[in-house]
């Protein structure tokens, strides 16, 4: 079975409201619901849980009953770090999924979940234990100097690299293993890491999914705007 694990534990500072992201109303609907609205819809998730920022959960609750978001079974408490959140929701599925089961994991301000995306990252994962959204990078990147910060020599051969995003997926028997191992060892739980990271850090191979430039993460104002766009706009017919 195939279980979708929702992070919405950030509170947002990026965004300069007065509430979290996750929960900004956009067409009088909130963001977060946009995403579960993406995982309610797909044939492939059978139960979804959301990790939630402390204070907020029965508020979700009433948002998904609101929305008739009926595959939502878990809300959980989220920690201080993304790592933390993720790890949170991790653990309360001991003993409820079989380790073979399927877990995506995606960020609560990924509103624009395209429904191929998700078919292909589960599909990956089905197949290799493991996948993770991926596209092409498009634009040159050059490293910068050491001796002069405004100078480059170096450049990296843009073929060699992907962008990674949500939705990742994994079984739940790898990802529950390596988040009790990353949390033990303290390996690729700080900063900026994902369970992507960490699962490399941890020495396992990744196998990219396909991914798409509408998979936006709301983090500024600006982002909003973008969101709003994708919301309203209407495809030219002559586009094929």
């Amino acid at each position: 079975m195939n279980y979708a694990v929702i992070i919405a534990g950030g509170s947002g500072n990026r965004m300069g409201q007065d509430i979290p992201k996750q929960f900004i109303n956009v067409y009088d609907k909130p963001v977060l619901i946009y995403t579960l609205e993406g995982f309610q819809r797909h044939p492939m998730i059978d139960a979804i849980e959301v990790v939630c920022i402390e204070g907020w959960e029965s508020i979700v609750q009433a948002y998904a009953n609101q929305f008739n978001i009926t595959k939502l079974r878990w809300i959980v408490k989220g920690g201080s770090s993304a790592q933390e959140s993720i790890r949170n929701g991790v653990f309360n599925l001991e003993g409820k999924l079989s380790p073979d089961d399927t877990v995506i994991i995606h960020d609560g301000i990924r509103p624009v979940i395209d429904d191929s995306v998700l078919t292909d990252v589960i599909e990956v994962a089905h197949q290799y234990g493991n996948a993770v959204t991926s596209l092409p990078y498009n634009e040159q990147i050059f490293v910068v100097s050491a001796d002069d910060a405004n100078t480059t020599t170096q450049f990296i051969p843009r073929e060699t690299l992907r962008r990674v995003s949500t939705p990742q997926a994994y079984t739940f028997g790898l990802l529950d293993e390596k988040y009790h191992e990353a949390f033990e060892k303290g390996i690729g739980i700080y900063g900026s890491h994902y369970a992507n990271t960490m699962m490399v850090e941890l020495g396992v191979r990744l196998h990219f999914a396909k991914g798409s430039d509408k998979n936006i993460k709301l983090t500024t104002k600006d982002d909003l705007e973008i969101f709003k766009g994708y919301l309203t706009k209407e495809k030219d017919s002559w586009l094929k």
